[in-house]
């Protein structure tokens, strides 16, 4: 018996292909517990099962995605039950050989850098890794894949192929991104990690999946001006707050990929970059008052510290805030 954050798993009954068995606490006549999010848990369930405690993760709220920071993987040779979310990982460290049976299905291969492997919802089998490897993980529902999916597949199921250490480079770099942001989360950067997730589930969709059941989206126009001033004015309201993909989505009636291509149709902009200007276009305006720290400024603007603050004003002016302030 493996006991968890709000859940368990009896280890006695984890077969080959069948779901192990998550309840929260409170199922367990143990009072009430918040239970921890379904990707979260599954997440956890690996790690009790394979190498204790788990690593920094940073789930996105709502989004049916947790990612990791690179994680180190010992050797080992047992079962992993399958689990009710697709599991994707790439390889940091030195190459290890390692096979994986389901059934009569065996998959056998040599985990390297810019090699991704993918379990799909559903599958659990047998492993053998030899060596210890470092990994990086994006544990997702499949809710939020098919969510993504549906433009492509117009009502269809898409499905994942199990892959391991399939050559990727595309797909390691992007989810070695996801990681870097799972190791130093920046509040200010949502809406970057957003639609670099939607970015990875295109790729996954292109790479991973049973593309031949792909069709090519209904064509998209960009926003129509009404839209674009009500997406602007939602986020000058907000600026010192974090702001979701699918709160702008939600603005216009569309889909969140429908909404990060018109967008950037109508403003030539990603929705992230459109609000990076908006937040140092106040930020300039602040800096103007000499009783405005700068602290204060970054604040003000969506930033937690002032050092987060001055590199993206640098990056944006070329200047430091404390620079353009004695420019004034």
């Amino acid at each position: 018996m493996i006991h968890g954050q709000g859940y368990y798993v009896d280890r006695g009954n984890v077969q080959t292909g069948a779901l192990g068995a998550l309840t929260t606490a409170e199922d367990r006549g143990g009072g009430p517990r918040r239970a921890p999010s379904l990707q979260r848990a599954a997440f956890e369930l690996c790690a009790g099962l394979i190498a204790g405690p788990p690593p920094s993760t940073a789930e996105i709220p709502n989004r049916g995605a947790l990612i990791t920071r690179p994680w180190r993987l010992p050797k080992h040779h047992q079962v992993m039950p399958a689990l009710p979310v697709h599991i994707i990982s790439t390889y940091i460290g030195k190459a290890t050989p390692r096979s994986w049976r389901c059934g009569r299905f065996r998959l056998t291969s040599t985990g390297h850098p810019g090699g991704t492997t993918v379990i799909p919802a559903g599958w659990g089998g047998y492993w053998d890794i030899d060596g210890e490897s470092l990994v990086s993980y994006l544990i997702l529902s499949d809710t939020r894949l098919q969510s993504f999916a549906e433009p492509f597949t117009r009502g269809g199921k898409l499905e994942l192929i199990p892959r391991i250490a399939e050559p990727d480079p595309v797909g390691a770099r992007l989810l070695r991104a996801l990681s870097r942001e799972a190791a130093n989360p920046n509040p200010a950067g949502q809406l970057f990690v957003e639609q670099l997730l939607d970015l990875f589930c295109m790729h996954v969709l292109r790479v991973h999946s049973s593309s031949g059941r792909l069709a090519a989206p209904a064509p998209s126009r960009g926003l129509a001006p009404w839209q674009v001033r009500r997406v602007t004015a939602y986020m000058t309201e907000r600026l010192d707050q974090d702001i979701s993909l699918n709160e702008l989505a939600e603005l216009t009636s569309l889909s969140r990929s429908h909404f990060c291509t018109a967008f950037r149709h109508a403003t030539g902009r990603t929705s992230h970059e459109w609000l990076t200007g908006l937040r140092l276009e106040r930020a300039r305006e602040l800096l103007r008052s000499p009783q405005n720290r700068i602290t204060d400024v970054a604040l003000a603007v969506g930033y937690q510290t002032a050092s987060a603050f001055a590199s993206a004003f640098r990056r944006h002016t070329g200047a430091t805030p404390s620079d353009y302030r004695r420019c004034l």
